[in-house]
C-alpha cells in the first residue's frame, strides 16, 4: 500500500522555476547571441525548458494534475519567451 503524503511538495514552485529559468536563458540569449541566431537558440532554449518542465514535475512526485503542471510550465514558458522575442525584435527594428 502507498501512504499519502504528509507535506506535498507545492506544485506552483516547479512551474514558477521552469518559467524562471526560460526568462533567464531568453534574456541571456537577446543579449549574448547574435540577431541572426537568436531564433534558433531560442527554439534550442525553449526544447530544453521543456524537458526540464518533465524532469521538475517528475521530481515533484504526485501523479494527479501531472499532465496539467508540465502543460502550464511549457505554455507559460513559451509565451513568457515569445513577449520577449517580440521586445528584442522590435528593439532590432528600431536600431
Amino acid at each position: 500500500m502507498s501512504e499519502p503524503a504528509l507535506a506535498p511538495r507545492n506544485a506552483l514552485v516547479g512551474v514558477l522555476a521552469v518559467w524562471a529559468v526560460a526568462l533567464v536563458a531568453s534574456i541571456a540569449i537577446g543579449i549574448f547571441v547574435p540577431e541572426v541566431y537568436r531564433v534558433q537558440w531560442l527554439l534550442v532554449a525553449f526544447g530544453g525548458v521543456v524537458l526540464l518542465s518533465f524532469a521538475v514535475q517528475l521530481w515533484h512526485g504526485r501523479t494527479q494534475g501531472f499532465i496539467l503542471r508540465v502543460g502550464g510550465s511549457a505554455i507559460g514558458a513559451l509565451l513568457l519567451m515569445g513577449m520577449i522575442s517580440v521586445g528584442f525584435g522590435l528593439a532590432a527594428l528600431a536600431s
